[in-house]
């Protein structure tokens, strides 16, 4: 069974940074692409980044591109989202999300709508 885990939210000044995880078991992680989306009250669930399954492809919307960098390690079938110079606005509930035949591109954003497993989240907090 598909199962994820994010961890490494906070709260943080504004500039400041953070890692969040995504750790994933029960299924061939190798396999898959994985997917940040951030949601705030209110809001519907963002698509932020996404790293595709051999790694060589990532997608980074327009507000966190130059700030936030992915990553993956299959030995630890874990995927990392490196988040700098953070903004009040980055302020939200970070989820990850897995799909073995969503790829993804470097030029579409992911639609949360398309994906039916859910960690249960990350709190990020960015205030002065």
């Amino acid at each position: 069974q598909l199962q994820l885990v994010e961890s490494g939210g906070g709260v943080v000044q504004p500039g400041g940074s953070l890692r969040l995880s995504c750790t994933a078991s029960g299924f061939a992680f190798n396999y898959y692409g994985i997917f940040w989306f951030r949601q705030v009250p209110g809001k519907e669930r963002e698509g932020v980044s996404c790293i595709s399954a051999s790694g060589t492809s990532a997608y980074y919307g327009d507000s966190v591109k130059g700030r936030f960098t992915i990553s993956r390690d299959d030995a630890k079938t874990t995927v990392y989202l490196q988040l700098n110079s953070l903004k009040p606005e980055d302020t939200g509930v970070y989820y990850c999300a897995a799909d073995m035949d969503y790829y993804c591109a470097n030029d579409a954003t992911p639609d949360a709508s398309d994906f039916g497993s859910w960690g249960q989240g990350t709190q990020v907090t960015v205030s002065s």
